[in-house]
C-alpha cells in the first residue's frame, strides 16, 4: 500500500500530480514518494507522455523541481499559473476522452469486420501497449494475420495455416487484393506498395525479436512501451488498409 489507491484512473493520477507541484511551489507539504510513482506512471503513457511539459520530465524528484521553479518564477501567483497553464490542456485531453484519429478509424472498421476475434485482438494489443508491451507486440502480429487469413479464407485461396509465415500470408492477400508491387506500372505505386511489405516484414522481425512468442538468450532484448505502440498502430494501420480494399472489392 503505498497511499495512492484513491487514484482510481488517468485523470485523478494527473490532477494529484498537478496539485502536488502546486503546493512544492508554493510552500506547501507535498509527497516526493507519491510525485516520483505518479510522474513515472503518466510517463510510461506513449499518448499523455507526449503532451506533458519538458521540465516535469527533467525533474525526477520534487528536489529538483523545486530548484527549477524558484528560479523561474519568484511569485507563487506565479507558479500556480505557469503550473496550471502546462497542466489544462493534458486535463482536457484526458477528460474529453479524446483518442488519436487513426486509432478510433481503426477501431470503428475491426469492430464492423466480420470476424470478431479479430476487434477483440486488436482491443486487447491496444490495452497490453504499456502494461505488457511484448504480449501487445505478440497480439498485433497474430491480429494481422488473422486479417490476411480472414481475407484469403473467404476468397478460397488455400495455404498452410500451421507454417505460414506473416510476410507470405501478406504476399498472398497483397496478390489478391491487386496490392503487390509487381501488378502496378507507375512508379510511385510500386514504392508505396513495396513500403507496406517492408512494414510488414519489418512487424514480424519486431515480434521475432521483441515479442514474448520467442524464447531469449542470457541479455534478453525488453522492449518498451514505445516499441509496443509503433507496433500496433503499424498493425492496425495495415489492418485497415487491407480491410478498406478487401471491402471495396466486394461493392
Amino acid at each position: 500500500m503505498n497511499g495512492l489507491e484513491h487514484l482510481e484512473n488517468q485523470l485523478d493520477k494527473i490532477e494529484y500530480l498537478q496539485n502536488l507541484l502546486v503546493a512544492r511551489a508554493t510552500g506547501g507539504d507535498a509527497d516526493d514518494g507519491h510525485y516520483q510513482i505518479i510522474r513515472q506512471q503518466i510517463l510510461t503513457s506513449p499518448v499523455v507522455s507526449e503532451m506533458m511539459p519538458r521540465w516535469l520530465k527533467t525533474n525526477r524528484n520534487l528536489s529538483q523541481f523545486w530548484e527549477f521553479i524558484k528560479a523561474k518564477y519568484p511569485s507563487y501567483a506565479e507558479r500556480r499559473r505557469f503550473i496550471w497553464d502546462a497542466f489544462n490542456p493534458i486535463l482536457e485531453f484526458v477528460e474529453s476522452g479524446l483518442e488519436h484519429p487513426a486509432k478510433k478509424t481503426i477501431d470503428e472498421v475491426l469492430s464492423n469486420f466480420d470476424s470478431e476475434s479479430i476487434h477483440f485482438a486488436w482491443a486487447k494489443a491496444l490495452e497490453r501497449r504499456v502494461s505488457d508491451p511484448e504480449g501487445a507486440i505478440t497480439i498485433s502480429r497474430s491480429m494481422l494475420e488473422s486479417v490476411c487469413k480472414h481475407i484469403l479464407d473467404d476468397k478460397r485461396v488455400s495455404y498452410n495455416s500451421s507454417s505460414i509465415e506473416l510476410s507470405e500470408l501478406y504476399k498472398l492477400t497483397a496478390k489478391e487484393l491487386n496490392l503487390a508491387p509487381e501488378q502496378h506500372t507507375e512508379q510511385v505505386f510500386k514504392q508505396i506498395l513495396g513500403g507496406c511489405s517492408g512494414i510488414v516484414n519489418g512487424l514480424g522481425t519486431l515480434r521475432n525479436k521483441l515479442g514474448d512468442a520467442h524464447g531469449q538468450g542470457k541479455l534478453p532484448v525488453k522492449p518498451q512501451a514505445r516499441h509496443a505502440e509503433l507496433a500496433v498502430n503499424l498493425a492496425g494501420s495495415m489492418a485497415l488498409f487491407l480491410i478498406s480494399t478487401y471491402s471495396s472489392t466486394k461493392i
